[in-house]
């Protein structure tokens, strides 16, 4: 069975990521963002949402433990920062029903979302610039980078949070994430 750990950044939402994936049959446990990567025994990892960039923890370990990671929110402006890439305050803010233009039907992670879906996201904080070795999946007309992949490291980011019930196609997405883990 797929084991999938969901690293707490402390969101209101991480929950709902743990049971989502559990809903869907994967082994999958939450731990707190301090706990050392070598105990973390997965096949993919999520780093939640969260309020605070400056308490993302160990994260930057978890990125080095050579399995499929996918940043949510918070998670994926930690990942394209701590690689080099650039996050800001968005123009729009708090959370809205946003329409994601899906960019590369062939991405493992988006791509069967294409030509675009519907999602819940925060705009507080984005990704402004994209860290060497990652494509621009998704965008939309209140955000340039809605969605960003690596495949080469296998290291995925969503804006939105495919967890909760105003995202269309949320389930599909972790599914995506889950063959991601078990390829």
């Amino acid at each position: 069975m797929t084991r999938i750990v969901v690293v707490d950044n402390h969101g209101q939402f991480t929950h709902l990521e743990q049971r989502a994936l559990r809903d869907m049959g994967v082994d999958t446990d939450m731990v707190d963002n301090d706990t050392p990567a070598d105990e973390v025994d997965a096949d993919g990892v999520v780093l939640s949402g969260g309020p605070d960039m400056d308490d993302v923890g160990r994260c930057a370990e978890y990125l080095e433990l050579d399995v499929p990671v996918l940043g949510i929110c918070l998670g994926m402006q930690f990942i394209a920062e701590e690689l080099g890439g650039s996050v800001g305050s968005g123009e729009y803010g708090g959370y809205a029903d946003v329409t994601v233009e899906v960019l590369d039907e062939d991405d493992p992670l988006t791509g069967s979302l294409a030509p675009e879906t519907r999602v819940w996201a925060s705009h507080a904080d984005e990704v402004t610039e994209l860290p060497d070795g990652f494509d621009l999946t998704g965008r939309s007309d209140v955000c340039d980078v809605e969605a960003m992949s690596d495949t080469d490291r296998d290291l995925y980011g969503v804006q939105w949070h495919p967890e909760v019930a105003h995202t269309e196609e949320g389930e599909e997405l972790l599914e995506n994430f889950r063959r991601i883990c078990e390829a």
